[in-house]
């Protein structure tokens, strides 16, 4: 689907990269492994990116811990090939702001759990 970021993961190193199609990376001499973004949390720490629709933008959080060892990485909006992403780092809040744009998938990042997705609506 167009609005769809694919990641792949080093299983050995935790090293994570973007990837346009379904071709087969290797690191640390192994195969990465996909990333499937998660959709339910099942954590004590909030990791589904909301959103607040304000005009003809939309504020996005993470209510997520932010610490030097457990953080939110990156929020991402992914819009077509339209890909916007912001780069977050211990003891910042977990926050982004973006254009409005219905359909559009948001993503953030979790040093410790991963990749987890929300829709624009």
């Amino acid at each position: 689907m167009a609005n769809e970021l694919k990641l792949k993961i080093c299983r050995v190193c935790g090293r994570v990269v973007e990837v346009s199609g379904d071709e087969t990376v290797e690191c640390c001499g192994k195969p990465m492994e996909d990333v499937v973004p998660n959709t339910v949390e099942c954590a004590v720490e909030k990791h589904i990116p909301t959103y607040e629709r304000v005009e003809d933008e939309i504020f996005v959080k993470v209510n997520h811990v932010m610490e030097k060892d457990h953080y939110i990485e990156w929020i991402c909006m992914v819009n077509g090939e339209e890909k916007t992403k912001v780069e977050l780092y211990p003891e910042q809040e977990a926050s982004a702001r973006f254009p409005y744009v219905k359909g559009a998938k948001i993503y953030a990042y979790c040093n410790k759990h991963g990749l987890w997705e929300s829709e624009v609506k």
